[in-house]
C-alpha cells in the first residue's frame, strides 16, 4: 500500500517543480529578451595607471600581492577585455589576483576613424613598450611578465621580437595563432584571394564589428541553434542565467579592427605566414621570433575552434627561449579564461608557472 500512496506524492512534487520552473523560465525569458537586469561585468576594482589615445593600462587592486614583477595582460584588438572579468564568480583576473599576482591589463578601447591608420607597428613599437614602462613604474619593479591573449599574444610576440631589449622577464602566449595555415576555416577566403581585405573595410577605414562577429559565427554555423537550445533547457535556472548572460553579451560585443593593422595581418600573417617562415618585415624592421629569449609559456586549448591547436602549437619551437614549454588544456578558446573549469584547471596552471618564474614578495 505504501507504494500506492507514495506515487501521487511524487507526482505532485514533480508537478510543483515543473510549474515553478515554468514560472521562472517565463520570468527569465522576458528579462533576457528585454535586456533588463543584465549582470554587471568588469567588477574587480581597478585603477587607470597609464593612458595614451584610447589605450589604457589598468591595475587591479590587491592588498595581498605575493609575487613580482606584475603580470601585464595584453588583450586582443577585436573583442572586449571584460571577458577576463565577467562577474565575481567567473573572473580570470580575480582568480589570478587571489593567487598573489599583481595583475594589470592593457585595454585598447574602441577604434574609430582616428585609429584606422594604426599599423601593427603602432601597437608593437609604441603603445606596448610605453605600457610596459608604465607598469614597471606603477609596481616599482625593473621588469614585467607579459601575458598576451589571442591577437594580444600576436602583438606581444611582435613587440618583443622587434625589441628584445624590452624589460620583459617572462612571456606567456595564450590561445595565440602563429601558423595561419592552421586557421583555414577563418582565413581561407583571404588566403586564396577570393576576398580582398579592402572590401571588408567600412567608411571609417576599419573592419566593422559586425564583420568580425560574422566571421566567428561562420566557424560554428550551428552553434547559435545549439546555444539557444541549451538556453531554453536552463532558462529556469537563475544561477545558470547569471553566468550565461554576461558571456552571451560578450560574444555579441565586438569592436572594430583598425584598418591598416588588418591589411598588414592579411598580407604578412595570413598570406605570407611570416611568423612561421620569418623574419617578418614590418615598417623597415624585422620581427624574428628567435630573438625572444626570456622564459616562455605557450598555452593552447584542445577544443579551440577559433585558434586551433595546430595554429598555436609551433610557437615553442619558434622562439629562442631555452626555458620554453607548451601547456595544452582541455578547453575551448574562451573556456581558457571564462568557464566553470577555468578557475579550477586552466588559471591555476598559469598562476603556478608565473609564481615559479617570479620573485617572492615579503608581506
Amino acid at each position: 500500500m505504501s507504494g500506492v500512496t507514495q506515487a501521487p506524492e511524487a507526482l505532485l512534487k514533480r508537478l510543483e517543480r515543473d510549474v515553478a520552473r515554468a514560472v521562472r523560465r517565463g520570468r527569465n525569458g522576458l528579462r533576457y529578451a528585454a535586456g533588463t537586469q543584465r549582470t554587471r561585468v568588469g567588477q574587480t576594482p581597478k585603477d587607470v595607471v597609464w593612458r595614451r589615445d584610447k589605450a589604457e593600462l589598468w591595475r587591479y587592486r590587491n592588498d595581498a600581492i605575493r609575487y613580482a614583477p606584475p603580470v601585464v595582460v595584453v588583450h586582443s584588438l577585436v573583442s572586449r577585455s571584460y571577458v577576463l572579468d565577467l562577474h565575481p564568480a567567473n573572473s580570470a583576473i580575480r582568480t589570478l589576483t587571489d593567487a598573489g599576482l599583481d595583475m594589470m591589463l592593457l585595454d585598447w578601447g574602441v577604434a574609430d576613424a582616428v585609429d584606422a591608420d594604426n599599423g601593427l607597428e603602432t601597437y608593437a613599437d609604441e603603445y606596448l613598450p610605453a605600457a610596459v614602462d608604465a607598469a614597471r613604474e606603477a609596481a616599482g619593479t625593473d621588469d614585467v611578465t607579459l601575458l598576451g591573449y589571442c591577437f594580444g599574444g600576436v602583438l606581444s610576440l611582435l613587440s618583443l621580437a622587434r625589441h628584445p631589449e624590452l624589460p620583459v622577464r617572462n612571456l606567456i602566449a595564450m590561445a595565440t595563432p602563429v601558423d595561419f595555415e592552421g586557421m583555414a576555416s577563418m582565413t581561407g577566403l583571404l588566403r586564396s584571394r577570393r576576398l580582398h581585405p579592402e572590401d571588408v573595410l567600412d567608411e571609417t577605414g576599419n573592419v566593422p564589428p559586425e564583420a568580425v562577429e560574422n566571421a566567428f559565427r561562420l566557424l560554428r554555423p550551428t552553434g547559435e541553434v545549439a546555444q539557444y537550445a541549451t538556453l531554453w533547457e536552463n532558462l529556469w535556472n537563475d544561477q545558470y542565467m547569471e553566468g550565461y548572460q554576461p558571456m552571451a553579451q560578450w560574444t555579441r560585443d565586438h569592436v572594430p579592427f583598425p584598418g591598416r593593422a588588418f591589411l598588414q595581418t592579411v598580407d604578412l600573417l595570413v598570406r605570407d605566414n611570416a611568423l612561421v617562415h620569418g623574419p617578418l618585415r614590418l615598417a623597415g624592421r624585422d620581427a624574428d621570433l628567435a630573438a625572444i629569449t626570456c622564459p616562455f609559456l605557450n598555452v593552447m586549448a584542445e577544443r579551440d575552434h577559433i585558434v586551433p591547436a595546430g595554429a598555436a602549437r609551433p610557437l615553442e619551437g619558434l622562439v629562442g627561449s631555452e626555458d620554453a614549454e607548451t601547456l595544452c588544456l582541455d578547453a575551448g578558446h574562451v573556456g581558457l579564461v571564462a568557464s566553470r573549469t577555468a578557475a579550477k584547471v586552466t588559471l591555476p596552471h598559469i598562476a603556478e608557472w608565473v609564481q615559479r618564474h617570479s620573485d617572492r614578495v615579503e608581506a
